[in-house]
């Protein structure tokens, strides 16, 4: 599986500093750079960023942060996670990204999404009862602006276009285009319907219960007449130097911000029993760089992906945490997933 690449995910959650004081926004988005810096030079294969409108958050524009990373980096891969195309414009998101492909020599990649989180939709004036319809109307244009040629296009949310021509162009004429699913057949449907690659999320519960929704996809390409990529999955973990360490650095920024969001989706409170069992059975890929290795290895052997990101914080981690997180998860946790699946 020499093919098989590793990135790391973000939403620049605003960390805390040495002395667990929570940095500003703007520290965090360098914080953020930094990152990436130290994962390119390890020889991590993509840094993927999502967007967010929340003050836990720093990242709201990925690909400004990515043109930024673009300027610093020689060879990772400079993806979103996700942008969230339904609460944006689909010719602006071509736009932006084609420009960070053009600063980076052709290192852009943009992973689509309805989003999780419903705050872009007030912010920029969308109605959430168009939630379907919008992510539909703009992929569907977002896949023509692809083909980098003149796009006559109709919806019923959007203004039409007529032989509208947009720039810049890509310097290869192809922007790398994912769609993120979370769980719903329909969107993983519609993935293979456009012949765009899958990205998985995968936050809870045993990533073998995912398999269904590949086999779905590869079906539906079949059927379809498209092509069906590799499949890649997203999960949260962390990195330390034993699994003691991660778990007691993880668990109560984990607990604070899951807890935060779990009030607004109506779920109980998280116990430590319950973050201790997804540890050990689930998706979080949290502890010493052996044992995340071996439980990612088990992940993607089992799952068949062709790409595995680890969202590498969740909640206000100390910002020289994340650095050795990302430090290990380069030097030591990739090498040896490697090793284990050769």
């Amino acid at each position: 599986m020499s093919d098989l690449l590793f990135g790391l995910d973000t939403f620049g959650d605003v960390p805390e500093d040495d002395n667990g004081k929570l940095v500003s926004h703007a520290a965090a988005i360098r914080q953020v750079v930094d990152e990436a810096v130290l994962a390119d030079q390890l020889g991590v294969d993509v840094i993927a960023l999502g967007e967010h409108h929340r003050p836990e958050y720093s990242v709201s524009t990925p690909e400004t942060v990515l043109a930024g990373i673009a300027t610093r980096t020689s060879r990772i891969r400079l993806a979103s996670g996700v942008t969230v195309l339904s609460s944006d414009d689909p010719v602006r998101v071509f736009q932006r990204f084609a420009t960070v492909d053009a600063l980076s020599n052709g290192r852009a990649e943009v992973i689509l999404g309805r989003g999780s989180f419903t705050e872009s939709f007030p912010l920029f004036g969308y109605d959430l009862r168009d939630y379907d319809t919008l992510f539909e109307e703009k992929i569907d244009l977002f896949v023509k602006l692809l083909d980098e040629r003149p796009v006559t296009w109709s919806g019923t949310l959007r203004a039409p276009l007529e032989n509208a021509d947009v720039f810049p162009k890509t310097e290869s004429g192809h922007l790398d285009t994912w769609v993120g699913v979370g769980g719903s057949p329909q969107s993983v449907v519609r993935t293979a319907q456009y012949g765009l690659p899958l990205m998985l999320a995968i936050i809870g519960g045993a990533p073998e219960r995912f398999a269904p929704y590949i086999d779905l996809y590869r079906r539906a390409a079949d059927q379809l007449g498209t092509t069906a990529h590799p499949v890649g999955m997203h999960s949260p973990g962390f990195i330390a130097d034993t699994d003691e360490q991660a778990k007691e650095i993880y668990w109560p920024h984990y607990r604070i911000m899951r807890d935060r969001i779990g009030k607004l989706r109506g779920w109980p409170p998280i116990r430590r029993q319950e973050f201790d069992s997804e540890v050990e059975n689930g998706s979080l890929y949290i502890g010493s760089p052996e044992t995340v290795a071996r439980r990612m290895a088990r992940a993607i052997r089992s799952l068949g992906v062709g790409r595995f990101d680890l969202i590498y914080s969740a909640g206000a981690q100390p910002a020289s945490a994340r650095m050795r997180a990302v430090e290990l998860y380069g030097s030591k946790v990739i090498p040896m997933v490697r090793e284990l699946l050769a």
